[in-house]
């Protein structure tokens, strides 16, 4: 399935995780910072910032740290192999061109950013950005697809009603 719209953000949500996806939208070199040493890889525009969330939460987290990397260029952190604060870790990220998900893979401590640290409901997805939009391959029917619409440098359009929590607006086609 690939669906598109440059500027926004994918959410694909399971019944216990989720995660986001969207297009870099310029060159820059990603920091990946490691306990014994620091390297950097390349970016391109069109590659993607992946954010899982194995154990879902808020999203609103998720897609602040999606562009704090997209936009901010964030350093990635990852830790050691048996660390303790692996398991305190809502939010995984990865950078690449295409990106596999994994629910056998521990979270925090995975430094290619071709895998991502997934739930088990979605693991075995590939995201690849395309000239088209995204691909996600295969999108089994337990999975649901939204766009929320990006506005830019962490605005995003939201819809208010009075006395309730604002909710993100999603494209109504998808």
């Amino acid at each position: 399935m690939t669906v598109s719209g440059c500027n926004d953000v994918l959410l694909v949500k399971g019944t216990h995780s989720f995660l986001l996806a969207a297009p870099v939208r310029e060159n820059f070199a990603l920091c990946i910072e490691s306990v014994h040493e620091e390297y950097f890889q390349g970016v391109h525009a069109g590659d993607l910032v992946v954010v899982s969330a194995p154990e879902a939460g808020p999203v609103e987290p998720a897609l602040m740290l999606l562009e704090l990397v997209r936009t901010y260029h964030l350093p990635l952190m990852v830790l050691p192999r048996n660390h303790p604060g692996s398991k305190r870790i809502p939010y995984v990220v990865s950078v690449a061109p295409e990106i596999l998900t994994s629910c056998s893979i521990v979270r925090g401590t995975h430094p290619e950013q071709h895998l991502i640290c997934s739930s088990d409901e979605l693991a075995g997805l590939t995201v690849s950005g395309t000239r088209d939009g995204i691909t996600v391959s295969p999108l089994p029917g337990t999975l649901t697809r939204e766009w929320i619409k990006s506005m830019g440098h962490c605005r995003f359009s939201k819809i208010r009603v009075p006395g309730e929590f604002p909710v993100f607006k999603t494209d109504p086609k998808s």
